[in-house]
This record gives structure tokens, sequence and C-alpha cells, in this order.
């Protein structure tokens, strides 16, 4: 807890004494910032501007009005807002669709710039547990289906929505951090659930995943490794639902449903490549560094890949590419053996 005496020396130049208010917090506005932003990267960023406008304004800052973690929580969400508003005027991507025939992928609203969060990470982000008022479970609100539908809602309500469903501080908390009235958070809460759940709609009737860690769990992603590295291409398509999607950030389109997942694995796997798989968690949910094996017994990274688990089945697999690798410990290439 913050305390009278480490604020004291904060306010009077204390570096250290900041720190030891600020840092215990870093984590958890990690999180809240990848949620707010879908990029790894850019939480990064946006978490240093918050301990640095945290600590160019900690003089400004009075335990009366709201506490030191409510404090930082409203200055992490204003800077991903401002990100979130300067990333919207961008000029949009154009994707040549010709390129890939004659498979050609199925457009998808997908947020361009998504990336996915590393286990280790959320396990030293675990602070204070939500508020009275958070709806989702901590491991759906990481999640990569999750977080890709919080990117398509607009910032405002985004916002609000994560402070008040996932994080549960109370509407008034939550009008003072944005500096709107309290009926204000009400109504964009009741357009972002609203948004929320036409997005979440296509995954309904699906079972839930297997609990992290469980039999259940290891055994789908040990079938999947088998199937995988040994190119059993009728394995992995038995492990899959109808609807599975195969997602590609930064393309807006992927591939759905069994048969065009299975023609794009065969192209894959032709010309007799074969692959590693390194296991690893990302967002709460199996993944792997993929690296292919050269004639010369070098085995370098191709992608990393991100498993949606539903009862016994594979529903969907985000691939994104080598750049993630370094967030996970992960190599560019592995030994040759």
């Amino acid at each position: 807890m913050a305390t009278a005496d480490l604020l004291s020396r904060a306010r009077a130049g204390d570096g250290e004494a900041f720190r030891e208010l600020a840092e215990s917090h870093r984590r958890e506005l990690q999180v809240h910032c990848y949620r707010m932003l879908g990029s790894f990267a850019d939480a990064e960023d946006a978490v240093q501007e918050t301990m640095l406008a945290a600590w160019q304004g900690i003089d400004g800052f009075t335990e009366e009005r709201a506490s030191l973690r409510t404090w930082l929580y409203k200055i992490a969400t204003n800077r991903c807002l401002n990100i979130r508003r300067a990333a919207s005027r961008r000029p949009a991507t154009g994707w040549d669709l010709s390129k890939y025939e004659p498979l050609v992928p199925t457009p998808r609203d997908e947020p361009a710039w998504l990336q996915p969060f590393p286990d280790a990470l959320l396990d030293r982000a675990a602070g204070r547990p939500p508020g009275p008022e958070d709806r989702y479970e901590q491991t759906e609100a990481i999640s990569l289906a999750f977080v890709t539908a919080l990117q398509l809602l607009p910032p405002r309500q985004l916002a609000v929505l994560i402070l008040r469903d996932v994080l549960g501080f109370h509407a008034s908390e939550v009008a003072g951090m944005l500096e709107v009235t309290v009926q204000s958070v009400n109504s964009a809460l009741k357009r972002a659930r609203a948004g929320l759940q036409r997005r979440q709609q296509p995954a309904a009737g699906h079972q839930p995943p297997p609990a992290a860690g469980s039999s259940a769990e290891d055994a789908i992603v040990a079938k999947f490794a088998r199937a995988w590295q040994s190119a059993d291409l009728d394995a992995l398509v038995a492990l899959l639902t109808d609807d599975v999607f195969f997602a590609m950030p930064p393309e807006p389109f992927g591939y759905e449903g069994r048969d065009a997942v299975a023609r794009y694995w065969a192209r894959q796997f032709g010309a007799g490549r074969r692959f590693d798989l390194v296991p690893t968690r990302a967002n709460g949910q199996p993944a792997f560094g993929a690296y292919l094996r050269l004639p010369a017994g070098n085995r370098h990274a191709t992608g990393f890949y991100v498993l949606t688990l539903a009862g016994d089945r594979i529903r969907g697999m985000t691939r994104f590419d080598t750049s993630v690798l370094p967030w996970f410990g992960l190599p560019r290439s592995l030994p040759i053996r």
C-alpha cells in the first residue's frame, strides 16, 4: 500500500520511493493496456508512458480523491485511448487476394495489430482480485478471442467495458477516470456489451475449453503436436471443429471450415516439408513455436501458433510471425540434431 512516508518522499523527488509505490502495479497495468490495444509491444510502450506521466505528476496525486492504483489505471487508460485514436487515423493496408488463388481466404473483421501475450507475464500480473462488479473470469478476459472482440469496439466503449466488467471498478470510479458522467459510462457500457455479444455469437454452441494444464488439455495438445510434426493431415483435421477458423494477423482474413484449413495445411506440408514444435503458452492458451527442418539438420523458425480449444477439439488457430518469439523465450533457430 502507498504510505504517507513514501508519498512524501516521492513528491520530494525520491525516485526509489516512487518505484516502491508504483512498480507493484506494473504487470497488471501491462495486461490492462494489452486488453485495450491488442498489441504486446504497444502495451509495453503505454505502460512506460504511464509510469513516466505518474512520476511527473506524483505531486498532484492525493489519496483523498482516489487510490494510487485507480490513479495509475486512469493514466494508463487515457494513454491507451490516445494510441487507439492515433491508430484509427492510419491509412488502411491494401491486400491483394489474387495471390492466394486457387485457395482464396475468407475475409473477416480482424484487428491487424493483434499480438499474443506470454502466460509467464500473466502469472506475475496477479495482483489484487477483480472488483465486485466484474463479469468475466480472468482466463476468459485474456483469451485471444476475447481480446480480438474487444479491438472491434469503439475506443470509449472498449475502455468502459474493461474497467467495469473485467476489472470491476464502480461506475463512479470509471466516470472519474474518463472525466465523464456516470450516465455516460452506463450508456457506453450498454452499447459495448451489445457489440461484444454480437461478436461472440459465432462461438455459441461450442463446449468450453478444458482447464489450463488439465489432463484433457494435455491430451488434445499432445495429439496436435504429434500429428503436426509427422505431417499427418488426417489426424490434424480430425481434431478440428466444423467451423474452425485459421487466422493470420496482420491479414484481415483467414481460412474457415475444415476443408479450407485442410487444403491450406496440405500446401504447408507439401514438398516433404516437416516441422518441429516447441510448446509454450499465450493468452492462457496452448501455443507453439514452429521450426522448419532443413536438409543440413538446421531448424529455422517459421511462425508462432496459438490454439483455441472447445472441449476436445480445436475451433481456432492463430498464426503470428516470428517477431513475437523473443517474448516467449524462443530462439530464431534450434540446434542441429
